[in-house]
């Protein structure tokens, strides 16, 4: 039985491999892109700095890394679900070779257009200003939502150009997604009472966009911080504590 809630403070192999294979109908994931401890630089206060998030996103071997987590979502997904998988050209090529190593039918690639985003102080290169996701089913019969897609764009055939305006973060993590952004992704692909996973949970927006959608969640979060960050978000998307749990260790869950 699946709570409305429960996190994994672990890593997310451990907890996925103890998980009942085909129990979940949707995965958003936001892994490591790998930029940290590179001598990588990004923008912080309008003022170079650093790009280290921190060891979570230290990744000896990106590829290897990135098959062994998503076969552990694969085995996981229902014949029926979806994972939807976000990043950058830093990992983007990988996690779709990925995909269709293991298999697995890519539906769309999605190009998040965001007219805000940070300025580049550098002038050798094109301001990033877009972050790509990856959406894969295990087969051609899959859950989506063309109604739904279509309310949420006026009325009109949705694209698979999103433009959303970066938000103000409300955590101290780096890599934060905005809540708009995954309330579209689980409106499109799941019903009600469905159960959504992330494996990679950061700061908890998947989780409070599923607690306010009516689905039911699991995260897993491998740094203990953030983990607590987000169990704390998670609980506040309700004025009720609801039944929800935080877990040190990971527990099989059937």
């Amino acid at each position: 039985m699946i709570e409305d809630f429960s996190l994994f403070n672990d890593d997310c192999i451990n907890v996925l491999n103890a998980m009942a294979p085909q129990s979940i109908d949707l995965i958003f994931a936001d892994p490591p892109y790998n930029l940290s401890g590179n001598n990588n630089l990004t923008v912080r206060s309008g003022k170079p700095v650093l790009c280290n998030k921190g060891s979570w996103d230290e990744v000896e071997n990106l590829h290897s890394f990135n098959l062994e987590w998503i076969k552990a979502c694969e085995r996981v997904l229902k014949p029926q679900g979806t994972i939807w998988i976000s990043g950058t050209l830093h990992n983007h090529p990988s996690i779709g070779v990925a995909l269709k190593e293991i298999g697995m039918w890519i539906i769309n690639d999605i190009i998040w257009y965001k007219p805000n985003a940070t300025p580049l102080l550098s002038r050798n290169r094109l301001a990033p200003s877009t972050e790509l996701i990856w959406v894969a089913s295990k087969t051609k019969k899959y859950y989506f939502n063309y109604d739904v897609a279509r309310a949420l764009n006026n009325g009109k055939q949705m694209r698979n150009l999103w433009i959303l305006p970066a938000k103000k973060h409300v955590t101290s993590h780096p890599t934060e997604k905005p809540l708009d952004l995954l309330e579209r992704i689980i409106q499109i692909g799941s019903k009600e009472d469905d159960v959504i996973l992330d494996p990679f949970l950061g700061s908890g927006t998947t989780g409070v966009a599923a607690r306010k959608l009516k689905r039911k969640f699991i995260g897993i979060e491998i740094d203990e911080n953030y983990c607590r960050i987000a169990h704390e978000r998670i609980i506040g998307a309700y004025s009720e504590i609801g039944t929800g749990s935080l877990y040190d260790e990971p527990l099989p869950l059937v």
